[in-house]
């Protein structure tokens, strides 16, 4: 089987590649691409073609930040409808967390994951092996063995370790493995009970608040033995102007530390819990006008390795409750990219090939996807990539959303940025 796709705007952001021309896919790899493709002699005999009229040709979106919630909470998602919403936002490969029901610490459960993944056949699909027993932070994992059966990194996401110790030894274990620790970075002593950015909102609804400090704090922890350790750090979801500052300077110094953003906080800020709607309700917290900034100028300035969703969807009994006992979380495939292309590219905060790379081949790179091809569309690499009208709009509302969840922020929301069409190894699976 062959495919030819023609006359698409081509951004490559691995190769520096920013043309028009045409992409020949034969049996799922990438064969040629750009202007000379259609003068590759197996692109005559294409068994299909495809005239995209110039729409935007990137390869696949690599989130490396999901929830999926099978095994455990198929209520709130499960591997096929979470696959199903990664492709309706142009992403072909996820990487799921491991905090499902019972955690993902065996092999037993990374096999199921895979398995489940494999029989929905919509995208790549890159287990995260708990990084202790449980997710209960006093023993850690057997690592090799979780990553022989195919995890890609280690987390306790959704909480953090709170024994440094713990932290320091999963680092030094790691840097042999060549495989990133995941910090969910959260001091539960400092932030307590809180629900929302502790500050000047927060003290005039009469919420009770998730300092700064209580992310900054671990920051600053697990930079310092990252440097100890010589292990691979990858910080997720990061909020704080503080955290940020910390994460440029340990990079300046030559340390293995990555990190990602969400879209919903570059895009949002605490001033939205004054509608007591529990949709902005996530950990780490929406935080201020100053940490968004922030969260921006680390974007545009190469601080930032990626932007993930941290999609975390959850049902309506999860959600239409008061906001001090709602879940945390939200989801976010299907506006991660419109998103993007609105705050961040039509705003003049990074340039298009940035948000591509930010989306592709950056985090190929952090979890060492690339080494499968991944993140570019490379000949010999996977025909992995998604097509784009730039000029397209979505509006978010439930027949746009394909996850099972629909606890998105974003309601009603008319962006930029159609995904055209997702395809996985040269096969159609959405649009």
């Amino acid at each position: 089987m062959s495919l030819l796709v023609k006359n698409a705007r081509i951004l490559d952001p691995a190769q520096k590649l920013d043309v028009v021309g045409s992409l020949l896919v034969v049996e799922g790899v990438v064969t040629a691409i750009g202007p000379e493709a259609e003068r590759d002699p197996l692109s005559s005999g294409a068994t299909e073609i495809l005239d995209v009229g110039g729409k935007l040709l990137t390869p696949g979106f690599i989130d490396l930040h999901v929830h999926f919630r099978e095994p455990g909470q198929t209520r709130k998602e499960s591997i096929e409808t979470g696959s199903r919403a990664a492709v309706a936002g142009g992403f072909t490969s996820v990487c799921a967390m491991a905090n499902t029901r019972p955690a993902n610490d065996s092999v037993a459960i990374t096999e199921l994951m895979l398995a489940k993944a494999n029989a929905a056949g919509l995208c790549r699909y890159f287990p995260l092996g708990a990084l202790t027993k449980g997710m209960e932070g006093e023993e850690l994992c057997d690592f090799g063995t979780l990553k022989a059966s195919g995890c890609v990194a280690f987390s306790d996401d959704g909480l953090p370790v709170m024994n440094a110790e713990i932290m320091r030894r999963a680092l030094e274990y790691t840097a042999w493995l060549n495989i990133p620790i995941v910090a969910h970075e959260e001091d539960k002593q400092l932030a307590g009970e809180g629900y929302m950015h502790q500050g000047a909102v927060s003290a005039a609804l009469g919420c009770l608040g998730i300092p700064s400090a209580a992310e900054e704090a671990m920051v600053a922890r697990d930079i310092v033995l990252a440097e100890h350790t010589g292990g691979h750090l990858h910080l997720a979801h990061l909020s704080t102007a503080g955290s940020l500052r910390m994460v440029r300077e340990a990079k300046a110094r030559g340390l293995k530390v990555t990190c990602e953003v969400t879209p919903h906080h570059f895009a949002l800020t605490d001033r939205e819990l004054m509608k007591f709607d529990s949709d902005y309700k996530m950990n780490p917290p929406l935080r201020t006008e100053a940490d968004l900034d922030a969260v921006l100028q680390a974007l545009a300035d190469g601080t930032v390795d990626a932007i993930a969703t941290d999609h975390a969807p959850h049902g309506w009994d999860d959600k239409e409750v008061e906001l001090p006992i709602a879940a945390f979380g939200v989801i976010g495939l299907e506006t991660a990219f419109p998103l993007t292309l609105q705050l961040l590219v039509n705003k003049n905060i990074i340039p298009l090939e940035r948000a591509i790379s930010l989306l592709t081949w950056e985090p190929a790179k952090v979890f060492h996807l690339d080494e499968k091809g991944l993140g570019s569309l490379k000949v010999g690499a996977p025909a992995d990539f998604t097509l784009i009208d730039l000029n397209g709009t979505v509006k978010v509302d439930r027949a746009f959303i394909q996850s099972r969840s629909y606890n998105t922020p974003f309601k009603g929301w008319e962006l930029p940025g159609k995904i055209a069409g997702t395809w996985l190894g040269g096969k159609r699976v959405w649009g």
